[in-house]
């Protein structure tokens, strides 16, 4: 266990705008706190008082006396779980009524309190009462009567805004599931009062009767059969009916939902639209008992009421739809599982309403569920082609991720905070999930996709795990290796290129794998992705469910491939045929490898450039694919490029000559003599593993010995004049970006996206000196290095210039390729942004569409990711809070988006004189609108697992034009 944690938390900057800061937390001492709160009779709580509407504080004994009002009695907190709360802003034990609306809104640090209570309770359902684990007896901590009263306030303050609720739809109504708010009603006062008789003339029940009284769930119901069976000879016959008279009341009060009785509670909807509509559901479906006519007409109503709440502007009214529809979303839960579609038509027909419950419940956007419902809602038809049917059953299985995205997007920091002093934290998102209609929506989908690959042959076979419909290849290869499951934090993994990795989400800065598999992939066109495409590293989308699965063989030799058309095989070693072993047989150490031209390299430039003074042919020779293509663009589109500065490979080079800090050699000559001193490990037969744990030492030496280069007078008084003279500001008065550039990206065989580092918006005029540092030793962390060693003939020769720039604080920013990616269209584009600055690239969950080339798109994904970067004129970056409720693309950016792509595939080749005529990856992004240009390069794709025979052998050709009749048994 670690000694301490890192958190996140949001210091707001205006509505909804929040910047993270990092502060330790301390992991020990809140672990061994739990394991005392555990054993404690009072639990995180102090004592018990009054608190008066006064203001004053009173013993338990001595209540708030009539003139000054009433007032209300409840526990307060130990002094450290106070401090905990101050200091990092971590809440246990919270009690409602102890709470101010809007600190448990808690909207500065996107609503964590909020979830932490969600996130507590769920601990207390699976842990005996987690940390109340002997105080959850403690009469008079909670007292039911006012954390419901609360409750009922702290809604009627929330959904009074719209924007609150248009935002945080999901995060809202699921609040309702969490905290007390239906008010007090005959069956409940009953069963309470039922409980005291007992527990007054039995004194054995009182633990239960607190329970009762204070935090009443179902596993209660249990706890007293057991307690009447356990006290059996002690009881008298008249408690015998007390008690059974109390299991009676409790059985109604948890008894499932009844349809009759929606509107029972909600006296404010009668004579509304929405009321009318529950009516009518009523009134038509009160004694339905056929599970798919009651799961098809609760959807569509719950869809309604979401689709209609912001009509209603009185806020108890609209927590009593928000009510109604949580009802609803139960009888479509239980009745799902109850409705066994017989033909493809019927199955067709339930995943379409249950894509729209899960629309209604939050889980999707309306926008988003605006791009698929025409593609779900075809079973009209009597028949549809295999082409068809796969696109059905791909954009449902998009509902189910998006479905599961949206309750991490929500969830999985709060998660990852309590999980590392509490592991049962992390079952929580797991348990949302299955304990909605997502559930229900992702089994439907794998039974299609079942029978889809029955009809197409296009079947995964990984082991024998289920629900294989669910995985789906992204890039193709094979490997073999040992099998390592994560289902934890991927960024505490240290990875190595021989083992094959499934995560729930891939690292941010992977370093070289034999094969991925991700939960949570990202985006198709990150830095990570497009590396494991252009290396030929096999890559998968799996579900939770999948992973699960799989841990019954983490530590396995395994073999994996994914073909072209993106059908899996996971394999035990065992299984392999002789043509997969042979596909390993040991190579020499340079085949396959690339080399890095230098033969034309230019060192003896070591003045500053102007952006303008290069284009594409400057590539490798005075500065790297960056800058020059940056270049190149600045001359085709001079008002979407800003103006920058380049600092060439020979600027570097001229540093790298000078003497090293307290050695008698410079630093170029060391890192020669590192290499060469490799060389002659290699020679002497000495294991891999030694000699590159000798480089990385050498590299670290140096890295920071060029952190404490000086840079020489020439250059910073250049650098001093040009930024004036081309960026129109002194230097330390322009924030700017500091790209790495180097000679060993975007070769036409190997990317080396994201390798080496650039920092954003940078002010400070010391930072940008010791950034341009930073940036030289960037190619030699153990990360780049890695890569280059297992792809690069020659990693010695890497050179690295740098791209100045002025920052462009975009509104969002992503990738654009120029073909198809998904679609398989050379044609079509892909696109993938992401909001502020830095959009798509790091993996973030973008949102990502096909813009097809006669006309239209197709969402492929929309964006979960929780936190943005925006560039703020004092240099540096923010973070802030995002929410999905509208898309981050408009129409305008995709029809800007389009002519560009036109205007690059008919021009660079032109102006460039080049015989490249594959695609391209473009960096871009939107400010107000206004399309930026801020790189390209090629679109690199490995084209040995493209052309593999084994990858080919294991492609089934389809007939995607084949009719299924809609009638056929499912």
């Amino acid at each position: 266990m670690k000694l301490k944690i890192v958190f996140y938390f949001v210091f707001v900057v205006g509505t909804m705008n929040s910047v993270l800061s990092q502060k330790e937390i301390p992991v020990n001492t809140i672990i061994e706190n739990v394991a005392r709160y555990k054993n404690d009779l009072r639990g995180p709580y102090k004592d018990i008082r009054w608190f008066c509407t006064d203001g004053s504080i009173r013993a338990p004994k001595d209540p708030c006396p009539d003139n000054i009002g009433p007032g209300v009695q409840h526990a307060r907190y130990k002094d450290e779980v106070v401090a905990l709360g101050k200091e990092h802003h971590i809440y246990l034990g919270q009690i409602l009524a102890f709470t101010d609306v809007e600190a448990l809104w808690d909207a500065d640090f996107n609503h964590s309190r909020l979830k932490q209570y969600q996130l507590e309770k769920y601990l207390k359902s699976v842990d005996n009462g987690w940390i109340l684990q002997k105080g959850q007896y403690y009469r008079g901590s909670v007292q039911v009567e006012d954390e419901e009263a609360w409750g009922i306030n702290f809604y009627k303050w929330l959904l009074a805004k719209d924007e609150f609720l248009k935002g945080n739809y999901f995060l809202i109504r699921q609040s309702l599931k969490d905290i007390p708010h239906t008010g007090d009603d005959d069956v409940a006062q009953k069963m309470r009062s039922q409980s005291k008789v007992i527990s007054d003339e039995f004194l054995p029940f009182m633990d239960l009767r607190v329970k009762i009284h204070g935090q009443p769930e179902f596993s209660d119901l249990v706890k007293v059969k057991n307690f009447r069976q356990k006290h059996a000879a002690e009881l008298s016959s008249d408690l015998n009916k007390k008690i059974d008279g109390l299991i009676a009341t409790m059985t109604i009060f948890f008894k499932p939902v009844d349809v009759t009785k929606l509107l029972q509670k909600a006296s404010l909807l009668k004579g509304t639209t929405l009321g009318n509509s529950i009516e009518r559901f009523i009134g038509d479906f009160g004694s339905e008992s056929r599970p798919s006519i009651l799961v098809s007409e609760a959807s569509q109503l719950l869809l309604g009421i979401r689709e209609g709440i912001l009509n209603e502007k009185r806020p108890l009214a609209r927590l009593q739809l928000l009510d109604v529809s949580l009802k609803l979303e139960e009888i479509i839960f239980k009745n799902a599982q109850q409705w066994q579609p017989q033909s493809v038509k019927d199955q067709l027909e339930k995943i379409c309403y249950l894509g729209s419950a899960s629309t209604g419940a939050g889980f999707l956007e309306l926008w988003e569920w605006s791009q698929i419902e025409n593609t779900l809602s075809q079973s009209e038809n009597e028949s549809m082609t295999l082409a068809e049917l796969t696109t059905f059953m791909e954009k449902a299985r998009g509902a189910v991720e998006w479905s599961a995205a949206m309750v991490k997007a929500n969830y999985q920091e709060v998660t990852n905070t309590y999980g590392q002093f509490e592991p049962l934290a992390y079952g929580f998102i797991d348990d949302r999930i299955r304990g909605s209609i997502a559930l229900h929506l992702g089994k439907s989908v794998g039974e299609l996709g079942d029978f889809i690959a029955r009809e197409s042959a296009l079947t995964n076979m990984v082991l024998d795990i289920p629900n294989q419909s669910t995985l789906r290849g992204l890039n193709p290869g094979y490997a073999f290796g040992e099998l390592v499951v994560v289902s934890g934090s991927p960024e505490e993994v240290e990875v190595t290129s021989d083992k094959i990795y499934v995560f729930q989400r891939s690292p941010s800065d992977l370093k070289p794998v034999a094969g991925i598999a991700t939960v949570a992939e990202g985006n198709m066109v990150s830095h990570v992705q497009l590396l494991a495409r252009n290396l030929g590293i096999p890559n998968a989308a799996l579900s939770d469910d999948n992973l699960q699965s799989l841990k019954q063989y983490n530590g396995q030799l395994v073999f994996y491939a994914v073909s072209d058309k993106g059908n899996i095989i996971i394999k035990l070693e065992k299984n392999m045929t002789d043509q997969e072993r042979a596909l390993f047989v040991k190579k020499e150490r340079s085949a396959g490898k690339i080399e890095i031209p230098v033969g034309q390299i230019r060192l003896d430039q070591n003045l500053i450039l102007d952006l303008r003074s290069v284009d594409a042919n400057d590539s490798g020779k005075l500065c790297g694919p960056k800058a020059a293509n940056l270049g190149q663009l600045k001359k085709m589109f001079p008002d979407k490029v800003v103006e920058g500065l380049v600092i060439p490979f020979g600027v570097f080079r001229d540093h790298m000559d000078q003497q090293m800090p307290g050695r008698s050699t410079s630093y170029w000559a060391f890192l020669n003599d590192m290499f060469a001193e490799a060389e002659r490990m290699h020679a002497n037969q000495i294991p891999e593993l030694e000699v590159e744990k000798y480089q990385l030492g050498q590299l670290g030496i140096l890295r920071e010995a060029i952190g404490k280069m000086p840079l020489k007078q020439d250059f910073l008084t250049q650098l001093e004049t040009d930024f004036k003279k081309v960026l129109g500001q002194p230097l330390g008065e322009i924030p700017v970006f500091l790209r790495s550039d180097t000679n060993m990206e975007d070769l036409k065989e190997f990317t080396g996206a994201g390798l080496n580092l650039t920092l954003f918006n940078v002010l400070d005029k010391e930072r940008i000196l010791n950034g341009i540092k930073d940036v030289w030793a960037s190619p030699y962390t153990e990360r780049s290095f890695k890569w280059r060693q297992k792809y690069l003939l020659n990693p010695e020769n890497v050179f690295p210039s740098i791209l100045v720039i002025p920052s462009v604080d975009v509104d969002y920013s992503g990738v654009l390729i120029t073909k198809g990616i998904n679609s398989g269209d050379d044609m079509d584009l892909t696109i993938a942004f992401s909001r502020g600055a830095g959009g798509a690239v790091d993996g973030q969950s973008a949102e990502t569409y096909t813009l097809f080339h006669n006309g239209g798109y197709r969402l492929l994904a929309p964006s979960r990711e929780l936190y943005f970067n925006r560039l703020p004129n004092n240099g540096g970056t923010t973070k802030r809070s995002a929410t999905f409720e509208k898309p981050i693309v408009n129409d305008n950016n995709r029809n800007d988006i389009q002519e560009l792509a036109q205007v690059i595939r008919t021009t660079i080749p032109k102006e460039t004189k080049s015989d490249y005529s594959g695609a391209y990856d473009v960096e871009l992004g939107f400010k107000d609108d206004k399309l930026w240009l801020f790189q390209i390069r090629p679109f690199v794709e490995n084209k040995k697992a493209l052309s593999s025979d084994y990858l080919q052998s294991i492609t089934p050709i389809i007939d995607l034009n084949k009719e299924v009749s809609l009638s056929k048994k499912i």
